[in-house]
């Protein structure tokens, strides 16, 4: 779950100076991811010469498969790819090669699917394999026109300076646009597995793009897993799924960021708040994964159009839709309660397998959105089950604010897992 917001026209979110009722701190987010994108990176002009390099890059090494569209090949094939264009805020290039991509995945319920995302590498003249992240966005809602890789090539994706943050250190990056994202279908959202499979999948995309192989990715690419709220669940999850969903990996790390490590949890402290739009999209990614739980059986008339709304909105729109309204006043009878919603939502609960690889987990202490003893409860967990936990707090920063001031240390996290150094280990004795 996550207050971010892409910054755009169109309804894809709220715009520096914007205000909402009780949405302030998610405006505030735009501004300051903004400002992270004039002062953390070297920006390629906007000239004539750097354009035509990027698309005369990028059209050389597009392709499609011979492939028809949805069929054929195993996790993390790449289905069709063509050259897009990076830009960290509006207005601000990059200086890199961009696909938007289509790759195959696989569902919660363990059946194929197909994913869309983008694949980014920095012009820096690097030589020799270069690193991989496989970045997973924070909430952005549920239309295909929210996705990371539709607001990508106009600067107007919210987390894009904080993806950018990556490239300048020179790491290629794979963003997944999630299941039902700029795909048939709808989002699954918060539904972790399904997360976590589109977040290793575009990995192995990406390390077979042929374009993305002649600029150091490839598969000897060591690869780094980030990701910030919802993304923060994503990426936990694809930690401690990798060494047996995509053992081939050469994963160092994860850095997870105010995880929601138990979904019902949050939904309980969410329901009836500023954030109970966050409740609803997540019975609508869980109706999407697993369509035998029947929401729309238990929608009143009222539930039924909040839900119909939702499907295609983006984050900010359902966010203030649904502000301050409560499950019960959706349904005839609350699904949360019900023994085959527990079952689903209990699937998510994150820390119950130890992962392969070292972990950097931080947590803003004022989160208004997800609890800081989630994050807490997480590091007990996997601390429990042997995993060297490397755990961040900080204090009086809440949910917008802990994604800034975090992701540079999770970067330089994951640069020294990268590098081979030991990580730190901060699990009791």
């Amino acid at each position: 779950m996550e207050s971010f917001r892409t910054a755009s026209a169109g309804g894809r979110g709220a715009r520096c100076g914007t205000r909402r009722r009780g949405r302030t701190a998610a405006g505030a987010v735009v501004c300051a991811l903004a400002a992270v994108a004039l002062t953390g990176a070297a920006p390629a002009a906007e000239t004539g010469q750097t354009a035509g390099r990027t698309a005369e890059n990028g059209a050389a090494t597009a392709f499609r498969t011979a492939e028809p569209s949805g069929r054929g090949g195993g996790p993390g094939s790449v289905l069709s790819a063509e050259p897009t264009s990076f830009r960290s805020g509006p207005g601000v290039p990059t200086d890199t090669s961009a696909w938007k991509i289509t790759y195959r995945s696989t569902s919660a319920d363990g059946r194929p699917n197909t994913v869309s995302g983008t694949v980014l590498v920095p012009h820096d003249g690097r030589g020799g394999t270069r690193p991989l992240v496989t970045y997973a966005v924070g909430t952005v809602g549920m239309g295909d026109q929210c996705a990371p890789s539709s607001g990508f090539p106009d600067g107007t994706t919210t987390e894009a300076p904080l993806v950018n943050a990556a490239l300048v250190r020179g790491y290629a990056v794979a963003v997944t646009d999630y299941e039902g994202l700029g795909t048939p279908g709808d989002h699954t959202y918060t539904v972790a597995r399904a997360e976590a499979t589109a977040v290793l999948d575009a990995a192995r995309a990406a390390q077979r793009l042929p374009g993305a192989r002649g600029l150091g990715v490839g598969p000897r690419s060591p690869v780094g897993i980030m990701g910030y709220s919802q993304g923060g669940q994503a990426s936990a999850k694809a930690a401690e799924i990798a060494a047996w969903y995509a053992p081939e990996l050469d994963v160092r790390g994860t850095a997870s960021g105010g995880v929601p490590a138990d979904l019902a949890q949050v939904a309980e402290a969410s329901d009836g708040g500023d954030n109970a739009g966050f409740v609803l999209m997540s019975a609508i990614g869980h109706d999407a994964a697993f369509p035998g739980l029947h929401l729309g059986t238990y929608l009143n008339d009222k539930g039924r159009r909040l839900t119909a709304m939702a499907r295609d909105a983006c984050a900010s729109e359902i966010l203030e839709a649904a502000a301050g309204t409560r499950m019960d006043e959706l349904t005839v009878t609350n699904p949360l309660r019900r023994p085959d919603w527990h079952v689903r939502l209990a699937a998510d609960t994150l820390g119950e397998r130890a992962p392969a690889a070292p972990t950097f987990v931080y947590h803003g202490e004022a989160d208004e959105v997800v609890p800081y003893a989630q994050g807490q409860g997480l590091r007990a967990r996997w601390c429990a089950r042997g995993n060297a936990v490397s755990f961040r707090s900080f204090p009086g920063s809440d949910h917008v604010g802990t994604a800034v001031a975090g992701n540079a240390p999770a970067l330089a996290w994951l640069g020294d897992r990268f590098a081979g150094e030991p990580a730190p280990d901060d699990c009791p004795a």
